[in-house]
């Protein structure tokens, strides 16, 4: 037996290129591995039929094609090093060294991969490349989060022990014994193995992976390395080569159809540009008051008790609902913290891509600061972590927002921080001096305001809620979220300045983004309350579909103010038009329009589909593609990439310049 197995360990390895199949078996072996663990893990959300079985037939394509690619360097080293290199004993040391460390990088991608699942419920995506670049606060987040020294100890212990079963079963030695080869033999075949590994950079791609019904089912079938390249190259999508198009001038005509209301009238009509003048939408003077926009990490709708959460976790938000006006139907358009920024600050549609907050050309643009500038308002961006993580104080600050950050606050203002920042009342407090100071000196004053709290670790200061910090979850920062909130308002309401500002709460993505469907539309669902202490606002419920960048125009509207926009969103109060309620949403690439009742979906491969949304189990049907509906999608992207690219987009220097 055991001469056998020495026989067909040198068949395998009966030249030094033996090395290369050995490595995509193992590669092939640890990603089936993975993917059987992740369809585990996901069991309840997997649609157990046949499309499972071409899941995994479909993901060892891509397995077998990332295992080529990776073995890259090896067909190299194996190509030019000389027998002798395996022969000296320090060449052997390096050799035990390399396979320890591609033992480990393997283990590593495979236990990385089920924790991005759990947080994600995708293979590697456009968030992980996104997360590589801010590796302080995502490798302390991973820190406090998760027994780091445990896992990687672990995965070391778990590599050793491979390499000594390797080791041991005679692979090696075997392969040693048989690796010499001459030079102009070696060139060749390395040669011919270099082209077949790298074959599938050029014949595989992830568009051709199967739409699946169920998109936990797409996702299993991708390869996680494979993945990772291709969002890090897909990092911006040109819309109109990787998306459907229709005339330009036809997709502006239908964007302007769908903003165009008694009160709009277009000021450049023959450009590309929405450029337009908006009246104040009732008779009387404009309502100059201050705007505190608390923008809350991750708040899905589902957490709190007003939109029917029954455990209790936000009793001052659901208390404040009878006093706010509050939004029933309200949707965030991305699934990140950027996107959200993006959409309430600039009213645009989700461009695929990465957002424009992190995109090189993003200053000088229309948003609703710059509206607020040309009254005369002091506008502030207040961050409780290092605004340069996702360029958030770059964007802020070549926008004409001043900023305040954990780097610009002193030590002693931070009470308790975790790696994203400092606790929410340590942000609060910031807020409310900015305030103070802007009251002080006779300013107005619009603050955008981004929390931390309720972000894994999910750590918040000891004795404030009933929920213990870290163990708690989600639950304990969402509870912890809601209290910090009513600390705000308690302090605020002690300011003279307090009857006549106006208290926005909103989220900026919900806490989940993964679903058994393209655009998982319940996962979108986030709340607003937009509470005036002083009664300029009159609390209600407004039903209406709408989304994040709906938001600029609808508290224009309600501060009863005439001014020019730029904005792609609309009053949803007062704006009379053709177009019902809409929510834009979309993921880095994919992208979408849903009225409520059916979701049209933009794919990357010059495709589109139309779905049915069945509200009572949150599952999209596909049905035949309804053109109108389609056509009105494109519009609205196509428009956006349009005159972000001609710059068309830009603010204007006093409310009575038209550009």
């Amino acid at each position: 037996m055991h001469n056998a197995s020495s026989l067909n360990i040198r068949g395998i390895l009966r030249d030094r290129f033996g090395l290369v199949p050995a490595f995509v078996i193992l590669f092939l072996a640890l990603e089936s591995i993975t993917r059987l663990g992740l369809t585990l893990y996901a069991a309840g959300n997997v649609s157990w039929n046949l499309s499972l079985v071409g899941s995994f037939l479909v993901g060892f394509v891509y397995d077998l094609g990332s295992a080529l690619l990776w073995s890259l360097p090896l067909i190299l080293a194996l190509a030019f090093l000389p027998k002798r290199f395996f022969s000296w004993r320090p060449g052997r040391w390096l050799v035990q060294l390399l396979l320890f460390g591609f033992l480990f990088w393997l283990l590593f991608i495979s236990v990385s991969e089920f924790f991005f699942w759990q947080e994600f419920g995708s293979r590697f995506n456009f968030i992980a490349v996104d997360y590589l670049v801010y590796t302080t606060e995502v490798v302390g987040n991973i820190a406090e989060s998760y027994p780091l020294p445990l896992i990687l100890g672990s995965i070391g212990i778990a590599a050793l022990v491979v390499q000594v079963l390797l080791n041991r079963s005679g692979y090696l030695r075997a392969w040693a014994d048989n690796s010499e080869m001459p030079f102009g033999r070696r060139m060749g075949t390395g040669a011919v193995l270099f082209l077949v590994a790298l074959s599938p950079a050029f014949l595989l791609n992830e568009g051709y992976i199967p739409m699946f019904h169920n998109n936990f089912n797409r996702e299993l079938a991708k390869n996680g390395p494979w993945s990772f390249v291709a969002a890090f190259r897909a990092n911006e999508l040109d819309y109109a080569t990787y998306y459907p198009t229709i005339d330009p001038d036809e997709a502006l005509s239908r964007v302007k159809e769908c903003l165009t209301g008694s009160r709009n009238t277009y000021l450049n009509p023959d450009q590309a540009d929405l450029l337009r003048k908006i009246e104040a939408p009732q008779p009387g003077p404009e309502k100059r008051l201050n705007v505190i926009q608390i923008t809350v990490e991750s708040l899905s709708a589902e957490f709190i008790g007003h939109y029917g959460n029954t455990e209790g976790l936000t009793p001052f938000l659901d208390s404040l609902a009878a006093k706010s006006l509050v939004f029933e139907n309200f949707y965030a358009t991305g699934n990140r913290t950027d996107r959200g920024m993006e959409a309430l600050s600039l009213s645009l549609p989700p461009t695929p891509g990465r957002s424009l907050i992190k995109r090189p050309v993003n200053a000088d643009l229309f948003t609703l600061g710059s509206v607020f500038r040309t009254r005369d308002y002091e506008t502030a961006f207040l961050y409780s972590g290092y605004g340069y993580f996702d360029n958030m104080n770059a964007f802020f600050g070549n926008n004409g927002y001043r900023v305040v950050d954990r780097a610009s606050v002193a030590e002693e203002d931070v009470t308790f921080a975790n790696v994203w920042g400092a606790c929410d009342e340590d942000l609060y407090r910031w807020t409310l001096r900015e305030a103070d100071r802007d009251y002080a000196a006779g300013k107005p004053f619009f603050y955008f305001v981004m929390t931390t709290s309720n972000h894994r670790p999910f750590t918040y200061p000891d004795g404030k809620i009933d929920l213990p910090s870290k163990v708690s979850g989600r639950a304990g920062a969402v509870k912890y979220t809601d209290y910090a909130i009513g600390q705000l308002i308690r302090q605020a309401s002690t300011r003279p300045w307090f009857e006549d500002t106006v208290f926005v709460i909103v989220a900026d993505h919900c806490a989940e983004s993964a679903g058994r469907t393209e655009l998982p539309v319940q996962n979108y669902h986030i709340p607003i309350f937009i509470y005036a202490p002083g009664g300029q606002i009159e609390p209600g419920s407004v039903d209406q579909l709408c989304s994040q960048i709906d938001y600029a125009p609808t508290l224009l509207g309600l501060l009863n103010w005439d001014y020019e926009s730029r904005f792609f969103g609309r009053d949803v109060l007062h704006d009379t038009t053709s177009e019902k309620g809409r929510s834009l949403i979309g993921t880095y690439q994919r992208i979408g329009l849903f009225d409520g009742n059916e979701l049209a979906v933009l794919e990357p491969v010059k495709e589109e589909m139309t779905f049915k949304y069945d509200p009572a189990t949150d599952d999209l049907i596909e049905e035949p593609d309804d053109e109108e509906l389609i056509h009105r999608t494109i519009a609205y992207y196509e428009t956006a990439s349009i005159l972000l690219e001609n710059g068309n987009q830009k603010a204007l220097k006093s409310s009575s310049q038209v550009q």
